[in-house]
């Protein structure tokens, strides 16, 4: 709600054709907000109540493997190099965030079932934004699914509980710090990159979030860096590389259905 609030005056202002879209398009637009952005907050953040951070984002971050498959099973030519870097950046992200959280031990089965589910969400939204930046800029893309999404998940926790959880004015900064730090600026830039790369070298591309946490963690909050994660940095890191020297037909671009 927050990024929406100030993604749609400035294009209202600025840019308003980005506002304007097909009617036969919001179909589309619906399925990619509620199973796309709506079901991968809901998931990934479920799965980290249940399983603990680090299985949370090691089993989200099997989504560039599920891309791959997905390429591969439309008959898209997909390269060693392409391989090898889903495995790196799949092996990096184990030893980014460590060992299983005791959490998970006594986790329930729909812990689980969120944390696979995140990575297939996670696969899908990517592939299917894909469709929608051929015709569309990414803020347009933006501002729709999230107001989607917003929509869904006020129904499911209305604003008026919220505003009468009584949060402090401290922790409403955090919210808006969030809204615009963690979730307009980064999803804009995933999108902006997203609209010129194939949909496999934005997902391994992405797997360098954990790196920037966890050396940002240590650089910020002087938290010490083991060996292992040293070792997984460079992985992802090289992972990102491979992926980047394949150049932009390392996965040719199907033909768009529908």
């Amino acid at each position: 709600m927050i990024a929406i609030a100030l993604l749609g005056p400035w294009l209202a202002w600025r840019r308003p054709a980005a506002l304007r879209v097909r009617r036969g398009d919001w179909g589309y637009f619906l399925i990619l907000g509620l199973f796309g952005v709506a079901a991968v907050q809901g998931t990934y953040y479920y799965a980290i109540g249940s399983l603990g951070v680090g299985l949370a984002i090691l089993i989200q971050y099997i989504a560039p493997a599920l891309i791959v498959g997905y390429e591969a099973a439309r008959g898209a030519p997909i390269r060693t190099q392409t391989v090898l870097a889903v495995v790196a950046a799949l092996a990096g992200t184990a030893f980014l965030v460590g060992g299983v959280d005791r959490v998970a031990l006594a986790a329930t089965p729909m812990g689980w079932i969120a944390g696979f589910g995140s990575a297939v969400a996670f696969a899908f939204y990517v592939l299917y934004s894909k469709r929608g930046l051929a015709r569309y800029a990414p803020e347009t893309v933006l501002f729709y699914t999230f107001l989607i999404a917003a929509v869904f998940w006020g129904c499911v926790t209305p604003p008026w509980r919220i505003l009468a959880a009584g949060y402090d004015r401290t922790l409403w900064i955090m919210f808006a710090a969030l809204g615009v730090f963690s979730t307009l600026v980064p999803f804009a830039c995933f999108y902006a990159g997203l609209r010129s790369l194939p949909p496999a070298q934005a997902g391994i591309l992405a797997t360098t979030e954990p790196v920037i946490a966890v050396l940002s963690a240590g650089v910020i909050l002087g938290e010490t860096l083991h060996a292992l994660q040293w070792l997984g940095a460079a992985l992802v890191l090289g992972a990102a590389l491979l992926a980047t020297l394949q150049g932009p037909d390392a996965i040719r671009a199907m033909p768009e259905r529908g």
